[in-house]
């Protein structure tokens, strides 16, 4: 067995801008293990929110790949490396490499549905996206906000998408003395999830009220070791492949989120479809899927995923 790592930039068609920021691009880290004529590939995203770059994830990754060439194994990688984006794309790559060389036949679902996100901007313009995505058969609208003009945006999304389920993701940009009366709002305007209002290390609040409607945990939520702290104060877990640290781990996690009481969400960073591929067991699992990232990019990595109408299908 050999494996190697490489990082790659994929422009992005418009800019992604969320309440930490804009992005212009997608940078991903590529492993690939290769033994007995298979190749597998597993991709990740660094993160600087999680204190994570293109070169420390390499560095890290770099002890890890010479010791899949000595059988490290997906159940040793669990406790040799930390949960995160490192462990994301060798895990994942070990996975395609095992189900690739049993020549096992695809058996999971031809497509899924998928949210389209719109990012922030104006009330109008955020209106306009919404109406556009709507016309084109999405069902699930996810709105990226920050602290200001909350009621405007989301008044301005609901009157342009009646119809349209929509979920609000405000990556820990809300003040706590907020968010009570904004979870009312939300709620009286249809909307059905609320994803991580409050920063993940000011979310004790989240226990001193009723929740007028469901408030998932992202940045919170990273692996079952998170679960006790979660009880309580969220409703819903968004899992993502960054940060459970690859697909094992991510399996884990929704088992044990479910027998725990928690509703799922799959989520996915800025990616290709090579990441979307990998999470591709958890769909039937999960509550909401949020799997649009490699709609952003102005050219995917091949063979790409087919999105259409709020679906994304297994070509």
């Amino acid at each position: 067995m050999q494996a190697r790592c490489h990082a790659e930039s994929w422009p992005l068609r418009t800019a992604f801008v969320i309440s930490r920021g804009a992005r212009s691009e997608a940078v991903v880290v590529v492993v690939e293990v290769t033994g007995q004529g298979v190749t597998g590939t597993g991709e990740s995203t660094p993160y600087a929110r999680y204190g994570e770059s293109v070169d420390s994830v390499i560095a890290q990754l770099e002890p890890a790949l010479e010791s899949v060439s000595r059988g490290l194994t997906r159940a040793q990688l669990q406790q040799w490396m930390p949960a995160g984006a490192a462990r994301n794309a060798l895990d994942c790559a070990l996975a395609d490499w095992e189900a690739r060389r049993s020549g096992a036949a695809f058996s999971g679902p031809e497509s899924l549905p998928t949210v389209q996100t719109l990012v922030i901007d104006t009330p109008d313009a955020m209106a306009t996206a919404a109406a556009e995505a709507a016309a084109r058969g999405v069902a699930v609208l996810k709105l990226k906000l920050d602290d200001r003009l909350v009621r405007e945006r989301v008044a301005a999304v609901r009157g342009a998408a009646p119809q349209a389920e929509l979920v609000i993701d405000a990556n820990e940009a809300w003040p706590a003395e907020t968010l009570e009366a904004r979870c009312r709002f939300l709620r009286e305007r249809g909307v059905a999830m609320l994803e991580q209002p409050l920063p993940a290390g000011g979310d004790r609040i989240l226990e001193s009220f009723p929740h007028p409607l469901p408030i998932c945990a992202d940045e919170s939520c990273h692996t079952r070791a998170d679960l006790p702290r979660l009880r309580g104060r969220y409703d819903m877990l968004n899992i993502k492949l960054d940060k459970t640290g690859g697909i094992t781990e991510a399996l884990a996690l929704a088992e044990a989120g479910r027998e725990q009481g928690f509703e799922l969400m799959l989520g996915c960073m800025l990616c290709t479809s090579r990441a979307i591929r990998a999470a591709w067991p958890l769909g039937k699992k999960v509550r909401f899927l949020d799997l649009d990232g490699p709609t952003w990019l102005a050219r995917d990595a091949e063979p790409p995923l087919r999105f259409v109408a709020g679906r994304v299908y297994w070509e």
